[in-house]
């Protein structure tokens, strides 16, 4: 997509530096940019964020507002957000069942919810943001996120291990295998996996399993080029048939297969909306 009314981005992303972290936290990193467009929605993922807003005290969609520092919760639905909000925006992306030693509480208490780091973590979340902007000034991007890194580290509500059998419950999830040979694998009831997979993942497992399916099918959509063949598509994916497809294309995100058009082949869960 081009970028005529808008700046070019900037961002930097890294692993976790601290070992401690890195089976808990896919990446993290530091965008800024302007947009010519004035909302775009959020796609659903199926995992949990952190957000930090540099720019300005705050963060929100349609589903809310917080104060500059935040964590994101799953969403089984699309959410619209402000693009202004990531003109300089750190974040860290956590792994299936990441965010839970973080947490005060199970994971799906976040569920298609942002909720302030004040919230969760106090006074430590409260000063997040200024220790974030102190970090930058001294040292710039790399500085920023190793204090974070640092603050993560500190803040851990349970040990920073996560749970072998729900990380392969949401290996096996991702991959399409059905609930109840998820449950079987596992030796587990199927009522056992709902709740580990709710209290550590955030979603029960058919809908973290339904997310996951449309992720593979963004991820096809954009990794080709040319008009999508949305019947194939449908059968590679998971889908029962196009019509299914469409169904849960439009109840996911918000719109149709067709009126997908993100911010970029690597930027897939932003649609910009309007002008």
């Amino acid at each position: 997509m081009a970028r005529t009314a808008e700046q070019l981005p900037v961002s930097l992303t890294v692993r976790p530096s601290a070992p401690a972290l890195a089976p808990l936290i896919g990446a993290l990193g530091y965008a800024e940019g302007r947009f010519a467009h004035s909302a775009e929605l959020s796609l659903p993922t199926g995992g949990a964020q952190l957000l930090v807003n540099l720019d300005g005290d705050a963060l929100g969609s349609s589903d809310g507002r917080t104060r500059g520092a935040a964590l994101q919760g799953p969403y089984t639905g699309p959410a619209v957000i402000d693009p202004a909000q990531q003109r300089a925006v750190v974040w860290v992306a956590f792994r299936p069942a990441g965010a839970y030693p973080f947490l005060p509480a199970p994971v799906s208490a976040l569920r298609d919810r942002l909720a302030g780091l004040d919230e969760l973590w106090g006074t430590d979340g409260a000063v997040l943001r200024e220790r974030l902007l102190e970090a930058m000034a001294a040292g710039g991007p790399q500085a920023c996120l190793r204090e974070l890194e640092t603050v993560l580290l500190r803040r851990s509500e349970r040990p920073l291990e996560p749970d072998p059998a729900v990380r392969l419950a949401a290996v096996l999830l991702d991959r399409g295998t059905p609930v109840g040979e998820v449950a079987d694998r596992l030796g587990w009831t199927s009522r056992r996996l709902s709740r580990r997979c709710a209290e550590q993942l955030g979603l029960p497992p058919k809908r973290y399993a339904r997310v996951r399916r449309f992720q593979r099918l963004l991820g096809r959509v954009n990794a080709g080029s040319g008009e999508p063949d949305w019947a194939v598509l449908a059968a590679e994916c998971g889908y029962h048939d196009q019509a299914h497809l469409i169904h849960e294309f439009r109840a996911l995100a918000g719109i149709t297969p067709t009126a997908y058009a993100p911010r970029s082949s690597l930027e897939r869960n932003h649609v910009p909306l309007g002008g």
